[in-house]
């Protein structure tokens, strides 16, 4: 799933400087820290969802994270939304391709399972 993907990436950004500073670089704009909704400014996103969007998909690519840009711009018009209440909790999930947030506390224990727990707590705060 190519936006498990672009989330993975995402958070990513969180964890390794390395890898944030070399996108702020790309963007150039913000601190290269898009791991969440919160760390996610309208300069970041505006940068992810136009024109730097193929650098971005390019670089997370040499990097182990392939998605296609359409899919970076449907996760990031997606926290967009969340962020400015236009879209609840389980319609981010099935924008996200996650199944909803009611069955993700069921606690099945599957790989995609567990991945699936992780990135709605980490990116819908559930």
């Amino acid at each position: 799933m190519a936006t498990a993907n672009v989330l993975k990436f995402m958070q990513k950004t969180a964890e390794d400087e390395s890898l944030r500073q070399r996108l702020g670089q790309i963007l150039e704009c913000g601190d290269g820290d898009i791991s969440s909704e919160a760390e996610l400014d309208s300069e970041e996103s505006a940068a992810l969802k136009g024109e730097r969007a193929p650098a971005v998909t390019e670089f997370a690519a040499e990097n182990g994270y392939e998605f296609s840009t359409g899919e970076l711009i449907t996760v990031v018009d997606a926290f967009q939304q969340h962020q400015a209440g236009q879209i609840s909790d389980s319609e981010m999930a099935q924008i996200m391709g996650l199944t909803d947030a009611k069955t993700l506390k069921t606690g099945t224990q599957s790989s995609f399972r567990r991945l699936t727990q992780y990135l709605t707590k980490t990116y819908l705060g559930v």
